[in-house]
C-alpha cells in the first residue's frame, strides 16, 4: 500500500509494508520527499533515529534505468 500527498513544495509519498506477518517483521514505512531539484528517501532505523537518503535528479535518473539494465558499468551522459 502507498499514500501520495501534495505538500506546498514537495509531494510525499509513503510506502507502507503489508508483508504476510507470517514471513518475517513488517519494515517501517519508507517515506519519499520529492522535491524540485532531489528526492530524499527516510525511514526509522531500528533506534527509532530517521535514516536519510538524499538523490539528485541525475542520480534517480541513473537509478530508474539501472532497474532496467544488466549487470555492468554504465555512464549516462547529461542531456
Amino acid at each position: 500500500m502507498f499514500t501520495i500527498e501534495h505538500d506546498f513544495d514537495a509531494t510525499v509519498i509513503t510506502l507502507i509494508d503489508e508483508a504476510d506477518p507470517d514471513t518475517g517483521p513488517l519494515n517501517e514505512d519508507v517515506v519519499i520527499l520529492s522535491f524540485d531539484d532531489r528526492v530524499v528517501l527516510e525511514q526509522v532505523g531500528p533506534d527509532d533515529q530517521v535514516m536519510r537518503v538524499t538523490l539528485s535528479m541525475h542520480q534517480l535518473t541513473e537509478l530508474r534505468l539501472a532497474l532496467n539494465l544488466p549487470e555492468g558499468n554504465y555512464r549516462i551522459e547529461r542531456g
